[in-house]
């Protein structure tokens, strides 16, 4: 996934549609669409709440021009990411509920019988937008059909402060792991320090964590599936990251996703992982503090661990239509609508590049060379593993992320509570309740 070539590009497109061509994206063909919504359609789409305001109301006035355009009504509402999931679950069992989720991950591979075939739409955008990323197409294809539409991933990236990491002594921050370490090391002792949640916090523990566990060779599961978390490559990522939370602000082990961002703006960290909301809010906060604060940050990816390339883990965010909807056309209408470049450039402008897109062409959008700070996301799924890896998605990985194995496993050797050695064996117990029903 995060080994990136021309020819994993055409093969994602769904038969080579178009080619790359310098920075740019060249169609080889025209792309049809051929979808007639039903009269009358009413649908209700829910979303993930967003951390960006201005991200949101250009969302929601794409819809109302979708509407105005189409004459299909739609009722946008909006949840955490935490909340989503189990409310997709729900409308997947009793076939009742929201027409159409933005959800996260590999969500909709828990129930794909449920959801509406949108082979159509990917196939689509493919053609049109020089075909979609290779970890983009792992979230979107189950076997030869497409059961969701990836919108793309709240980038996550090293959110920190430039002052403070020059005066920890580095001038450039560090690319590899042990350089990572020791800047953290320096960072704490300057009382300015690092901080990574290590609760259940779907963008941001996951993220790292799960970057962690794949930089030292760790993984939860090999290519045929088997559970083999409990290795020596896991210990040595464990043993890592014990050294790291030793750095940490005190309090992590019970933070959501918007814990780094209150604590960043408050100037009690200096380094986090993060979307680029962080930066954006401070940015146009009316606080002259939040602002010196983002004027002193800047982001980086995630550094190289011993496995020697790249092993970020991203907060996809998928569309999935139920089939119990009485409109599956309109469905289908408004996630083309609003992945139409046109429009999802607009969005991305607002947003400040909030959203890592996940079809090349999107990447000429002024939004990512309009700063060198918002420049480290338009790649993020360019260097991104699926949350699957090495395994298939499906009901196992989408279980064991969304019951934070790998973030329970490092908390609990982290904090004292048990042994390196120790969590890893339970991790491999609870993934093995998942992988072997």
């Amino acid at each position: 996934m995060s080994d990136f070539d021309r020819r994993s590009v055409l093969k994602a497109g769904l038969g080579g549609a178009a080619l790359l061509a310098g920075p740019g994206i060249v169609p080889v063909r025209a792309a049809e669409w051929t979808n007639t919504p039903e009269p009358n359609a009413s649908i209700r789409v829910l979303r993930w709440k967003q951390f960006i305001q201005a991200e949101f109301d250009k969302f929601a006035e794409q819809t109302k021009k979708f509407s105005e355009k189409t004459g299909i009504k739609v009722k946008l509402e909006a949840e955490s990411w935490e909340d989503i999931r189990p409310k997709a679950a729900v409308a997947a069992n009793v076939g009742a509920g929201p027409d159409l989720i933005i959800g996260t991950l590999d969500d909709p591979f828990k129930f794909p019988e449920k959801l509406i075939d949108v082979t159509d739409v990917a196939t689509y955008l493919g053609a049109q937008y020089g075909g979609w990323y290779p970890v983009a197409e792992r979230y979107g294809r189950k076997g030869d059909s497409w059961i969701a539409i990836p919108q793309g991933a709240t980038g996550g990236c090293l959110n920190y402060r430039i002052s403070h990491m020059k005066a920890a002594g580095f001038e450039q921050f560090p690319k590899d792991t042990d350089g990572f370490l020791k800047l953290c090391q320096a960072l704490k002792k300057n009382n300015t320090p690092a901080g990574f949640a290590l609760g259940h916090a779907t963008g941001d523990a996951n993220g790292w964590c799960q970057w962690a566990l794949w930089a030292f060779g760790g993984k939860v599961v090999n290519e045929k599936n088997e559970v083999v978390i409990d290795s020596p490559e896991t210990i040595a990522a464990i043993e890592y990251v014990k050294q790291l939370y030793a750095t940490f602000i005190p309090g992590v082990l019970s933070w959501n996703d918007s814990n780094n961002n209150k604590a960043f703006l408050n100037g009690e960290l200096s380094l986090t992982l993060n979307g680029i909301s962080i930066w954006t809010v401070g940015k146009t906060s009316p606080d002259p503090k939040q602002q010196e604060i983002a004027k002193d940050m800047d982001h980086a990816p995630m550094p190289i661990g011993p496995v020697g390339v790249a092993t970020e883990q991203q907060n996809v965010l998928v569309y999935y239509g139920y089939k119990h909807s009485k409109y599956p056309k309109a469905v289908k209408e408004y996630i083309k609508f609003m992945m139409d470049k046109e429009n999802y450039d607009a969005w991305e402008v607002a947003s400040n590049g909030y959203v890592s897109p996940p079809l090349p062409a999107y990447n000429n959008n002024p939004v990512w060379t309009s700063d060198p700070k918002i420049t480290p996301y338009r790649d993020c799924l360019k260097r991104c593993r699926d949350n699957g890896y090495a395994g298939d998605l499906g009901y196992a990985s989408a279980a064991v992320m969304g019951d934070f194995v790998v973030v329970d496993m490092f908390a609990e050797a982290a904090s004292g509570s048990a042994t390196p050695q120790e969590a890893a064996k339970r991790a491999a117990e609870r993934a093995k309740r998942y992988y072997q029903v």
